[in-house]
């Protein structure tokens, strides 16, 4: 059976929504990384980077969360996750690619000056500047999404699954205020059968964050 080792509601998030989707079996052995769970011996051995998620299937060990989603699309075809024309299939990897490190990365950013880091090594300066270029990329995809149901093609992909849980990061920091489109998709994608909890539904079952 699939292991995956994660707590919602980390990146985690975008592993179990595709294995709700393809219906797959699997055991979720948690992780707490703020109580210092991924630097154990035994969590390095699965991912030397100390982060989740991580993904066992069989002998198979893998890390980072994209790469996981578009595995198990790939190991169960038959959802068509995966895009079969070529050009929606390089669509569906450009706008991946461009979740992670144009809006994920500001994103990132954000969290680690705000609660992340130790006070001392936070830098206040940074977040604003974070939040801008964030915006602009979110514009960047509101436009793409102005009349589109898809972020690729005309049918679910890999790229929707990972676009609602950045999303609804990005809206946890209140920055989808100027794109409606973005907010409607979000809510749209949420109301899914298979959707996981929102991110502010995990850390309401986690008792809150506390610093």
């Amino acid at each position: 059976m699939i292991k995956l080792y994660g707590t919602p509601p980390t990146r985690v998030t975008r592993v179990l929504w595709i294995l709700n989707e393809l219906g797959v079996e699997y055991e979720i052995h948690p992780v707490d990384l703020l109580k210092g769970e991924g630097q154990s011996e035994a969590f390095l051995q699965l991912n030397p980077a100390g982060k989740v998620p991580v993904l066992v299937d069989g002998d198979l060990v893998l890390t980072e969360s994209a790469a996981i989603q578009l595995y198990l699309a790939e190991k169960y075809p038959q959802a068509g996750l995966i895009p079969e024309g070529l050009e929606d299939r390089a669509q569906m990897y450009r706008w991946i690619f461009f979740l992670m490190t144009e809006i994920e990365q500001p994103l990132w950013r954000i969290s680690r000056n705000t609660f992340l880091y130790p006070e001392h090594k936070r830098l206040p300066q940074d977040i604003e500047q974070a939040q801008s270029e964030c915006k602009a990329m979110l514009a960047v995809l509101e436009q793409h999404m102005k009349n589109r149901a898809f972020m690729a093609g005309d049918r679910l992909s890999v790229a929707d699954f990972n676009a609602a849980y950045t999303l609804d990061w990005a809206r946890e920091e209140m920055l989808l205020d100027e794109a409606p489109r973005l907010t409607e998709y979000l809510q749209e994608m949420y109301a899914r059968p298979a959707a996981p909890m929102t991110i502010a539904q995990g850390f309401a079952e986690m008792g809150g964050f506390a610093e």
